[in-house]
């Protein structure tokens, strides 16, 4: 089954990476998306509101002020994930019961164990099979979760978990692969004489003479890319494809990861990619982005006319958290929107991500860890004292029936005291007891 998810996910992925700014950072918005989308899963299976509808008097009032939040919080939350609620929990559901070999994925909602979490309104079952469900756990196990399922690349949840949180909401993403080819290894010099970096560095990674491709393409939003795809080892018939662009110094990082994004729907199938550039159409010599010459080759090209791409790139990492609250990316419409399938007063939430990458010559591993909370208003702290009541001596026992009735009358037998006693010689538990 072929998911339609690369356009939402692409305007999501713009809206979280203007969010975070253009610092250094990584993120997975496939990550917080895959959220909202299991948020999304429960919408059809909350609890049944028809009584709450028909109501008369202040409790239609707030039963309606409540059902204008729902739809408010539905017609939200769509909008975030960019397409209907019920196609956004079908793609989810195909993406998490039927994972990549090549990117682990684990999805959980956990539950503080308070009355009145609605079991039986459907929403176990709205979500995908592969799906946790179960207690809230405590810090330590929460951040066990999330090196579990990165294979220990992330090592902490992003959220801290206190009294007041109802419900967690969790995903985690992550993968470690081989490049089919790995790099080779160049002087940092070839980086090019404007990059800073050349200065600062030694060595960068230069792509071998086969197994990397490369391109320069004109796009709408960053004018000319250049383009660097580097495969890794296939398992199980799936691959995964990195893709590297890079536009002018003075293109904002917004319209260049746009680019990116669009320029990736293609690269799974190693198509060329729409706005490629004839390298005989460009001018001999240097630019910021790249160094154009010509020699005399022995060539099988029809034309005669062979184009070659090598890339520079330097090595990277990063090691990023991110707030999630703001109101572009849905997770203040998720979190009314599972509330309202858990039957949860909830009243705030909290959600977070971390996510780590390295790039190097031989690999890519990334992994990332998003969460959301719901949560309640807790009543003011004070002093508990709690008393221990201990029958260490002899004591007393009388037992007393009640009889009381449906009519709310009670009978002849109701406060009669039938058995007493005085207990002075204790026993052991029996077997059965114990």
């Amino acid at each position: 089954m072929t998911t339609d998810l690369h356009g939402p996910l692409s305007a999501y992925a713009e809206r979280l990476h203007a969010a975070i700014g253009d610092r250094h950072h990584v993120a997975s918005p496939l990550g917080a998306w895959l959220l909202l989308a299991l948020s999304a899963a429960t919408t059809e299976a909350g609890p049944h509101t028809a009584d709450a509808d028909a109501a008369s008097g202040p409790e239609a009032v707030a039963g309606s002020e409540a059902a204008a939040r729902r739809d408010a919080a539905g017609e939200g939350l769509a909008a975030a994930l960019g397409t209907d609620l019920a196609s956004a929990a079908g793609v989810a559901r195909v993406l998490l019961d039927a994972p990549h070999p090549l990117v682990a994925s684990a999805t959980a909602l956990w539950l503080r164990a308070v009355r009145g979490v609605d079991e039986s309104a459907g929403w176990r079952a709205a979500l995908p099979a592969t799906t946790e469900v179960g207690a809230l756990p405590d810090q330590a196990g929460l951040d066990a979760w999330a090196r579990e399922h990165t294979d220990g690349l992330i090592e902490t949840f992003p959220l801290k978990v206190r009294p007041d949180v109802v419900f967690a909401l969790a995903s985690a993403l992550a993968t470690r692969i081989s490049w089919a080819e790995p790099f080779d290894v160049t002087d940092a010099r070839a980086l090019g004489p404007g990059s800073a970096w050349a200065g600062d560095l030694r060595q960068a990674l230069r792509s071998p003479s086969h197994g990397h491709r490369g391109a320069i393409v004109t796009t709408e939003r960053a004018g000319d890319v250049i383009v660097h795809a580097a495969r890794a080892q296939a398992s199980e018939g799936a691959g995964l494809v990195v893709l590297s662009v890079a536009a002018a110094p003075d293109v904002p990082a917004g319209d260049v990861l746009a680019a990116a994004y669009r320029l990736s729907a293609g690269a799974a199938d190693g198509a060329q990619p729409a706005g490629r550039r004839s390298l005989f159409d460009l001018p001999l010599g240097e630019t910021p982005l790249w160094t154009l010459r010509e020699e005399r080759v022995r060539t099988h090209a029809r034309d005669g006319r062979e184009e070659r791409h090598q890339a520079v790139l330097p090595c990277w990492s990063a090691r990023s958290e991110h707030d999630l609250t703001a109101e572009t990316l849905g997770f203040e419409a998720a979190a009314v929107t599972l509330a309202r399938a858990l039957g949860q007063p909830v009243q705030g939430f909290e959600a977070g991500q971390v996510a780590m990458a390295r790039y190097g010559r031989y690999g890519f591993e990334a992994a990332a860890v998003t969460g959301m909370f719901g949560t309640v208003s807790l009543p003011p702290e004070g002093v508990a004292r709690t008393a221990e009541l201990r029958f260490g001596h002899p004591y007393a026992v009388v037992a007393v029936a009640t009889d009381r009735r449906a009519d709310g009358t009670t009978g002849p037998w109701h406060g009669v005291p039938v058995f007493s006693a005085w207990v002075s010689e204790p026993e052991e538990p029996s077997d059965a007891e114990g």
